[in-house]
């Protein structure tokens, strides 16, 4: 049995952590026009052992907030005492955009396209190459959560590159029933960490500027299994849980026309090909359009404004190999336990 090694005192920001330390401090993103500085807020915290360095980060899109209470209530339960390795909590990466509720910055850039950055760059690529540079090199591992955008949700899903062995068995260790095999795509953290070896996954679930309890819930939880994983936390993620199921390949289902939508079908279902994912008609309801499912699939994310034009993206799907009927009853069984998990949550909270 390996013996466990005494950890040593974190730097961050040219901050030092101590042992056993927790500490919050502040990245000088910008300056605002009245010249008060904007701040990235941090929190480090530094177990007496040593072990990874993880980040967990929200809001580099500024409107999605389900991230923020996940790293809320993680930083409420991690005890430096009992920590391997350090956690780097990081709410709100676009404070730019959390202060306007807005998904960008002023430039209307994407910071999450923007990475690595650049010091001469525009001020997404100058906020990206700042984040990167001074704080996600530091890490050995980063969980980087998300939800779906203005007017569409997602279904709790982790997307990594599977490919990369260390990647992928942090997706599996989250604990979704569903994990999509999703491509790097340039300019996002997680494909600039991954040129530098770091391993990253993105936990999707929920919809922008919204709250929702069983996202907040299952991630919590996820990170929770993750830090069992890398052994930065005792326990390891419960035997009863069924290991998450890999979607071949997913795609956006369309609206043909302009109109006003009445879905048949909701977050998690079955579906079958050539089933009707939901009607689009007129307002006087002269014409109506069935929208049809192109194979068999789950329900991964949707629309929730019944108002679309041609073109927008009504539902999303995701495509397995398994039977998708098995994919949705452990979904069915994911939620449930879920749910179980927010009112015991809940119940801690009121008797603190």
């Amino acid at each position: 049995m390996a013996k466990v090694k005494i950890n040593r005192a974190f730097t961050l920001l040219g901050e030092s952590v101590g042992v056993g330390e927790r500490k919050t401090l502040a990245l000088e993103a910008a300056k605002l026009y009245t010249h008060s500085p904007l701040n990235i807020p941090i929190e480090v915290v530094n177990g007496v052992m040593e072990g990874p360095v993880l980040m967990v980060c929200a809001a580099i899109h500024g409107d999605e907030l389900n991230g923020v209470e996940v790293v809320r209530q993680l930083l409420s339960k991690i005890d430096a005492n009992q920590l391997r390795g350090t956690i780097i909590a990081v709410p709100i990466v676009n404070v730019f955009g959390f202060i306007h509720k807005s998904r960008y910055l002023p430039d209307r850039r994407d910071m999450n396209r923007s990475f690595p950055g650049s010091e001469r760059g525009s001020l997404a690529g100058r906020m990206a190459h700042m984040f990167f540079k001074q704080v996600a090199v530091h890490c050995t591992h980063i969980i980087d959560l998300h939800t779906g955008a203005i007017h569409r949700t997602n279904l709790p899903q982790i997307r990594a590159n599977l490919e990369d062995e260390a990647t992928a068995d942090m997706a599996k260790a989250f604990g979704t029933p569903a994990v999509i095999n999703a491509s790097l795509r340039n300019g996002s953290l997680r494909s600039e960490a991954a040129n530098l070896g770091i391993p990253v996954i993105t936990y999707e679930a929920g919809e922008a500027l919204r709250f929702d309890p069983i996202a907040i819930a299952a991630g919590v939880q996820g990170v929770d299994y993750v830090m069992r994983h890398l052994k930065m936390i005792r326990g390891k993620r419960p035997k009863k849980l069924p290991d998450p199921i890999i979607a071949g390949s997913t795609s956006w289902i369309r609206a043909e026309v302009d109109g006003i939508v009445r879905a048949q079908v909701s977050l998690g279902e079955h579906v079958e090909k050539g089933q009707v994912l939901a009607y689009i008609s007129s307002p006087l309801g002269d014409s109506e359009l069935e929208l049809l499912a192109p194979k068999g699939g789950i329900v991964i994310g949707q629309q929730t404004m019944p108002l679309v034009n041609e073109g927008d993206a009504v539902f999303h799907l995701a495509y397995f190999a398994n039977d998708n009927s098995l994919v949705e009853q452990q979904l069915e069984h994911f939620i449930d336990e879920i749910n179980d998990l927010d009112d015991e949550l809940k119940t801690a909270e009121l008797n603190n």
